[in-house]
């Protein structure tokens, strides 16, 4: 019987393998949902071993964070495009819901890991630290000009977002989340058009 033939693995830069991996596990969490992600089933996608992902990654952890810290650059990205034309930062958070209602593994991550996270001995405790106080600055920022307070507003929208998504990750096919919301930011920032 002769001997299957032997595959060869693409040689990557080290930044570019990680890269392959982030984009493979982004693939699988949105396939598979964050619980169904392994590490094994990375490699598998990569063409790698577990202990050549472990290399990469560090842990299952450290390819959770890298996925968010990626999804951070790509919604980004996205939130720059959704600005383009929309003049109010209403109608810039309207688009933000909009888009995180099209990707629920995505949110599911985010709140999940966020929750998790607490901990302080967590992984990713110091990503979603960074992250909050982030992400209130840059609200805050957006809302200047609509509202008295813009720091008390940003944290209350962010609240309001985290909870709504959670009911709506709860219960899906019931639960609209952008009329929540829309209802939600009538009362906080005033009506939208």
């Amino acid at each position: 019987m002769p001997a299957a033939p032997a595959t060869s693995r693409r040689r990557l830069l080290p930044a570019d393998r990680r890269a392959e991996i982030v984009e493979a596990a982004t693939r699988l969490i949105a396939e598979r949902g964050f619980r169904g992600l392994t590490v094994q089933g990375v490699a598998e996608a990569c063409g790698l071993t577990v202990a050549g992902v472990l290399h990469h990654m560090g842990t299952k952890d450290g390819i959770l964070v890298a996925v968010l810290e990626h999804r951070d650059v790509v919604d980004l990205e996205a939130a720059k495009q959704l600005a383009q034309g929309r003049a109010g930062a209403r109608e810039r958070l309207d688009a933000i819901v909009a888009r995180n209602q099209a990707q629920p593994e995505i949110v599911r991550l985010y709140s999940v890991l966020g929750a998790e996270s607490l901990e302080a001995a967590h992984p990713a405790h110091e990503y979603f630290q960074r992250r909050y106080v982030h992400a209130r600055a840059e609200l805050a920022e957006l809302l200047v000009g609509s509202v008295d307070d813009p720091d008390r507003a940003a944290v209350q929208v962010l609240a309001v977002m985290d909870g709504l998504q959670l009911q709506w990750l709860r219960s899906p096919e019931t639960f609209d989340l952008r009329a929540a919301w829309a209802e939600a930011a009538d009362a906080l920032l005033g009506p939208g058009r």
